[in-house]
């Protein structure tokens, strides 16, 4: 972790700051920690009434979700959009309550999903996926809504493409304009792509991973797997 930010409470920490922090039981996904502990219902429900205790104690909230075998915990500084120390800290002592309770931490089966809708013209449409979905603008994104709600609706941006000649012509209708980005692990993503190719899918392009790989299925409908990882 660099000076400054070991210092500094609210500077945002990137993927090589997390893995110098040492944290095997979490993933930096979506400028967010993301665990999951698995364990049987009755330590479950324990161990969230321990995470949240201590979340009140030091005044950081993460989100808390709680499965039939399993709690999944996600944790962000809302305040500057993203992970710092104070993430670090809390995740280190959830990951000493999950212990005492007997959980399994899980870091491979986390992950994120978007959805990214392609468009020459956002100005045009975001108003609508704003008020239909009932999202707010990103105030740190102008190419996302976010899920002011908090719903737990995945994320939802817009990649700037060129209009087409049906754009031009004003008859877009019935070409493909969605696709998803499934954000996992680091140490995931290479067998998530793996598996993906050998049912069927193609690769479109290995330009910019370990950041992120596009993929296709057989009728061409694309999809990312994403990492927080720099390209190259």
């Amino acid at each position: 972790m660099s000076e400054s930010s070991s210092t500094d409470p609210r500077a945002l920490l990137g993927g090589d700051d997390v893995l110098a922090a040492d944290l095997p039981d979490w993933r930096l996904l979506l400028r967010s920690l993301h665990a999951r502990f698995e364990l049987e219902y009755g330590a479950a429900l324990a161990l969230v009434a321990a995470i949240g205790a201590h979340a009140a104690e030091v005044d950081h909230h993460p989100d808390i979700e709680l499965r039939y075998d399993a709690v999944r915990v996600v944790t962000q500084s809302h305040d500057v959009g993203g992970v710092t120390a104070r993430d670090v800290a809390l995740a280190r002592r959830v990951s000493e309550l999950a212990r005492e309770h007997g959980a399994r931490p899980a870091p491979a089966k986390v992950q994120a999903l978007e959805i990214a809708l392609d468009t020459p013209d956002l100005a045009r449409i975001k108003p609508f996926w704003r008020a239909v979905l009932g999202l707010a603008d990103n105030p740190r994104d102008g190419d996302e809504l976010a899920d002011a709600l908090g719903t737990g609706l995945p994320g939802f941006w817009f990649q700037t493409s060129e209009p087409t000649e049906e754009d031009r012509a004003g008859t877009p209708a019935g070409r493909m304009r969605f696709h998803l980005d499934i954000t996992v692990p680091h140490d995931v993503a290479l067998d998530r792509v793996e598996a993906a190719l050998a049912a069927g899918g193609r690769l479109v392009t290995a330009e910019h991973a370990r950041s992120f790989w596009v993929l296709a299925d057989a009728e061409g409908n694309k999809a990312c797997v994403c990492t927080w990882q720099d390209r190259g």
